[in-house]
Formats: C-alpha cells, structure tokens, sequence
C-alpha cells in the first residue's frame, strides 16, 4: 500500500529554493566551505528550523541522490548511524533509524516516511526526496532509546552545471531530553557541513561500493 504524505506543491516548493532561496524571516546562522545556513525559531519548541544552501563539487546529482537514498551504503559511511531500515508497519513503508548520540546522551530513533521524485526544472533534471515522522505502533519504543516524533527533513539536488550537484536541505528535528541549547546551535553549525562532506566522500566511493555489492549477489 502506498500511502503518500506530500503532495505536488510540497515538492513544488522546494524546487523553487534553487531560483529564489525564500529566506524572509529567516535568521542567517552560518557559512563554512560553501555552505550557508538559515534557521528560522520555533517559539512551541524554543529549537530552530533549519534552510541549508551548498554545493558538492565532484559528484553529480543522480550519484548523490541514489547515495541518499540507499539506507545499506549509509550505514558504512554515518558513523552515527546505529541501526537503519525500511519496512512495511501499519499499512505503509516506513523507515526506521537509530541514532548514536555523543556519550553521554541516550540514542534517538525515529521513525518516518519518505518519498523521491525525480522532477523537471528549468530544462534540468532535479532529484527531490521528503520525510517526515510518522506515529507506528508496531514499531514500539525501546528502554534507554528516545523517540524522535516531530522530524522533517527534505533534500534537493541538481546539477551546479559543471560536474558537481547544487544542494538544498531543510529540516527540523525535536530531540526531546535535557539537551542544553547551546550544545544544539553547535550540532547544527557544524553537523551540516561536516555530514555534506562525508555524503561527498560518500558519492566518490559509492560506484566501487555498489560493483562490489553487484559482484557479491551475482
């Protein structure tokens, strides 16, 4: 059963970022190797929603998106991640994923559903992908583990016209827990540019991956 939680306009929508980054009201944050960042503050949550502009220089955009996607590569290549994998629960594909946090904080996970649209833009092909949490009572929470239940993260990739990919992501995650502000501000300056780098070693070894991968089930 397919059940899709983001309709056209959502996809629309962050498509557009790539014309004209919609950043009014938003609060710029950072920048470092090429990668800006602006948040936006949620008064509910007292935590910031996160705009992310950037660019991967030598890896194209349908080598990033499927290294994205493929929840198997990510866990040789996140260190953070614990335990990730998607599985049909309550009547539609959900992925789980459990998240190592700095000692000595407890793991988060979360659960959430995401969708991929490969979309036309301006004459060039544009790889979206959207997710957000999804409540899932037949994937119960663990002891020692805190749930991640208001998390939304989108992700757009196209060509920088060169041989390289021009990013946009946005999300927003509530990690609950006695987790002091500060310590969050840091995660965010430093965790996006430092988690686009690792994409970027990511995509240069994902064709060798991937024949290895090709070779072990043939």
């Amino acid at each position: 059963m397919t059940l899709n939680v983001f309709n056209d306009l959502e996809f629309e929508s962050v498509v557009r970022e790539f014309d004209t980054p919609d950043v009014e009201g938003w609060e710029f944050f950072t920048e470092s190797h090429g990668v800006k960042i602006y948040r936006l503050y949620n008064e509910t949550s007292g935590l910031y929603e996160y705009k992310v502009y950037g660019t991967l220089d030598d890896c194209p955009p349908d080598v990033c998106s499927e290294v994205y996607l493929d929840l198997e590569y990510r866990k040789k290549w996140d260190s953070y991640v614990s335990e990730l994998y998607e599985r049909e629960a309550n009547g539609m594909k959900v992925i789980y994923w459990d998240v190592a946090y700095p000692f000595p904080m407890s793991h988060r996970d979360y659960v959430y559903k995401r969708e991929y649209k490969e979309l036309e833009h301006n004459g060039q092909k544009v790889y979206a992908v959207m997710a957000k949490s999804v409540e899932c009572s037949e994937i119960p929470e663990k002891s020692g583990v805190i749930r991640v239940d208001d998390y939304k993260q989108s992700c757009v990739l196209t060509t920088d016209g060169k041989v390289g990919s021009k990013a946009f992501m946005r999300y927003y995650d509530n990690p609950k827990g006695m987790i002091p502000t500060w310590l969050i501000n840091w995660g965010a300056k430093t965790g996006v540019p430092s988690f686009l780098t690792m994409m970027q070693k990511a995509c240069r070894t994902y064709p060798e991956y991937k024949a290895k991968r090709m070779a072990a089930t043939s």
